[in-house]
């Protein structure tokens, strides 16, 4: 039996529970490809699974029990986002071929993108793969899906349009940056909330205003705003009242949303166009897959934190 390396964890908790270990490299079946992982991301979603908590929300805590394990994790090897090199195609794959660069997710599948190899299915009702963009890098392709598929879509579903004024609150984490360049690519006017130390880095991905809540109290912004996304989850009610317009549209993270391969379609034209661009905070070589999950801990990241296995 042939062995790959990945990070395995049996427990939820800090980053400690990950370690890494051999086991089987999997075989793809007929509908899958098997992927030699090029990098992968730390993404919230993985935190939260690894501690099997989501933050401020105990209806969310035992949803995430329920799916992925009431009191261990019942798929032992994480990671939702990935980019990489197929290696082999099942005998029923139809579009993609050994040697191509792919991108994607692994949502809904019982392996992460963890480890050396992973096996896609060519078409799933849950994750997605798209052919990875010539313009950006393997590890710039593993940092888009999650966070940017999620901002298209609550941004679309807001009715985004071009000459609104768009606020986006948490604007300089991976949802965040992704919001703020999807907003301005269709011609909003976007104002970012962000901590000090990341006022150059929201302003430089296109908001027009950028408001430090460390500094000064945004929640008495005189201005109100045709669209407000919480791209954290959590901005109170009563702050969200005053600075929405009448009509307005209010989206948030906690809200459902949905991996779609036509919202990568979309962002490969903007990225084409030059209108967005993965915002990488860290790369971590893959041995040093704890040490970034301590850094995401930390609450400071930012835009994304990318894992590098090759």
């Amino acid at each position: 039996m042939k062995t790959m390396r990945a990070f395995i964890y049996t427990e939820y908790g800090a980053p400690d529970v990950l370690r890494l270990a051999d086991v089987p490299k999997p075989i793809p079946q007929a509908n899958e490809l098997l992927v030699k992982v090029h990098a992968s991301s730390v993404s919230a979603g993985s935190i939260w699974i690894r501690k099997g908590i989501f933050p401020g929300s105990a209806f969310f805590t035992f949803f995430i029990r329920l799916m992925f394990g009431i009191t261990k994790p019942r798929n032992p090897i994480l990671g939702y986002e990935f980019s990489g090199i197929v290696e082999e195609v099942g005998k029923d794959v139809k579009a993609w071929k050994k040697g191509d660069a792919i991108y994607g997710t692994t949502t809904g599948l019982k392996q992460g993108s963890y480890a050396e190899y992973v096996c896609i299915p060519e078409l799933n009702k849950q994750n997605v793969i798209a052919p990875k963009p010539h313009n950006v890098s393997f590890e710039e392709a593993a940092a888009l899906p999650v966070g940017v598929m999620t901002a298209l879509h609550l941004l679309q579903k807001a009715n985004i349009a071009k000459g609104q004024k768009v606020l986006i609150y948490g604007a300089s984490g991976s949802v965040g940056t992704f919001a703020v360049q999807i907003a301005r690519a269709f011609g909003a006017s976007v104002t970012g909330v962000c901590s000090t130390g990341n006022v150059d880095l929201v302003r430089s991905l296109g908001a027009e205003n950028v408001l430090d809540y460390t500094t000064q109290d945004f929640t008495n912004c005189s201005e109100q705003f045709d669209v407000i996304f919480d791209a954290v989850g959590k901005l109170d009610t009563a702050t969200r009242k005053r600075l929405l317009r009448q009509n307005g549209q209010f989206r948030s993270t906690t809200s459902p949303t949905a991996e779609k391969r036509e919202y990568l379609e979309t962002l490969h034209t903007m990225i084409a166009e030059g209108k967005l661009q993965p915002a990488i905070d860290k790369v971590y070589p893959f041995e040093q897959l704890v040490e970034a999950h301590r850094y995401v801990d930390l609450g400071h990241k930012k835009g994304n934190v990318v894992i590098k296995h090759l």
